[in-house]
């Protein structure tokens, strides 16, 4: 299972910036940001201050009224969005914008064949369920219509680093198993829960063409790696694409239940046709948190230092895999990083027992991390956005020392 017993046994009481607290007082370096969430850091009192006015002042007006809290934070949401993304949906996480946008997608085209990568996770309700292509996060449940292209892992994909031959599995998906066309392709732009796992270059860029091809729209799931966490604000800049619906979640709040699907007016028109409503979407709470989190990232250049230090610790993260074998792999953009770890690097054994076993040694120096991958051999660095090259040195150095005692 993705959470270690070893994690779930802190009981964290106080959190501050880019450190968490146990009962005793205990200080962690929090390298995993609860799961990419706490982009600006625990507690940022430029989060937390607006929001405990917002609460004194209204908590829960819902979308059926206005509200300055959901619009300003609407508007200053579509600003960050390229092209025509202008229409903003609320939700209350990452599942349920992706579950919105896949309904989207089917309404929008009258298709109903989805195609989504294998080892991708897009989360745990019916829609995304399907979406998600992982067996460790499928219920036995029926899930039908979507199709999982192969993944394109630089590290362990049958291609390398060759997108272009991947995305042509794409398109034999969608000519020996649907009719020609479908509703849409949905992807993250660096796979989380499947272990920070790049696309290989030139994937998306072909496989979009592809997608558009079959009359398909082009989904971009930003749960995990949106919201200034690669360096850049979205994943998928760093592909040349502009995608015709956006889901994002998690950094979008610093903590606060928060999702959205931004789309094009054209495309939103499809939720027209009936009535469309999340009750607790567009909270006034969470989106005056939402639009705090916007300007924290711009004030503090939160992007400028998830590129700046995320470059540093990967520097430093390759020559620990120079000194130590277990390290098959060290990948990611900006503060997005995953560490893989092998007992053969030739035949790619995962390590799964031994990244438990480190990951709780590293616990015990005071650093925490988080592990994904299909294995359970990866760890995963997503720590909030405020991070040193000094929280950086230290998270090594207590890898470092953690493997060597192994």
């Amino acid at each position: 299972f993705i959470f270690t017993c070893e994690l779930l046994q802190l009981n964290i009481v106080d959190g501050k910036m880019q450190y968490l607290f146990d009962e005793s007082g205990r200080r962690y370096l929090d390298a995993f940001a609860g799961i990419a969430v706490v982009n600006c850091g625990h507690c940022h009192p430029d989060v937390v201050e607006p929001v405990i006015n917002q609460i004194k002042r209204l908590q829960h007006p819902t979308v059926m009224y206005l509200n300055h809290a959901i619009a300003e934070f609407s508007e200053a949401l579509a600003s960050k969005l390229p092209g025509d993304l202008k229409v903003v949906f609320f939700t209350n996480s990452g599942t349920e914008a992706n579950e919105l946008a896949l309904m989207m997608a089917k309404l929008y085209t009258g298709c109903q064949d989805i195609v989504s990568i294998r080892n991708g996770y897009h989360g745990n309700a019916a829609g995304t369920m399907g979406a998600t292509a992982q067996s460790l996060w499928k219920f036995n449940v029926v899930q039908t219509g979507t199709h999982h292209a192969l993944n394109p892992d630089p590290y362990r994909g049958v291609f390398g680093s060759d997108g272009e031959k991947y995305a042509r599995d794409v398109q034999d998906l969608i000519q020996y198993g649907t009719t020609g066309h479908i509703a849409g392709f949905i992807c993250e732009a660096i796979q989380g829960v499947g272990g920070i796992v790049e696309l290989a270059p030139g994937y998306l860029s072909a496989a979009y063409d592809i997608v558009k091809k079959a009359g398909g729209l082009f989904i971009a799931d930003e749960v995990q790696s949106g919201f200034a966490r690669t360096g850049n604000f979205w994943g998928f800049e760093a592909h040349n694409v502009v995608p015709d619906i956006v889901t994002m979640a998690k950094g979008i709040g610093n903590g606060f239940p928060l999702g959205a699907v931004v789309t094009t007016p054209e495309i939103a028109g499809v939720l027209t046709r009936r009535c469309y409503f999340n009750t607790f979407g567009g909270n006034a709470v969470s989106t005056t948190a939402g639009l705090a989190v916007l300007n924290v990232i711009e004030k503090e250049k939160l992007q400028e230092n998830a590129s700046m230090v995320g470059s540093y610790l990967k520097g430093k993260l390759n020559q620990l895999k120079e000194k130590h074998e277990i390290i098959g792999d060290v990948r990611g953009r900006g503060l997005m990083l995953g560490v893989e770890l092998v007992s053969d690097r030739k035949l790619k054994t995962p390590a799964t027992a031994e990244t438990l076993h480190i990951m709780d040694q590293m616990k015990e120096l005071g650093v925490l991390v988080g592990k994904g991958g299909y294995f359970g051999n990866v760890f995963r660095i997503t720590p909030p956005l405020c991070f040193t090259k000094e929280d950086a040195d230290y998270l090594v150095e207590a890898m470092d020392y953690s493997i060597s005692k192994m």
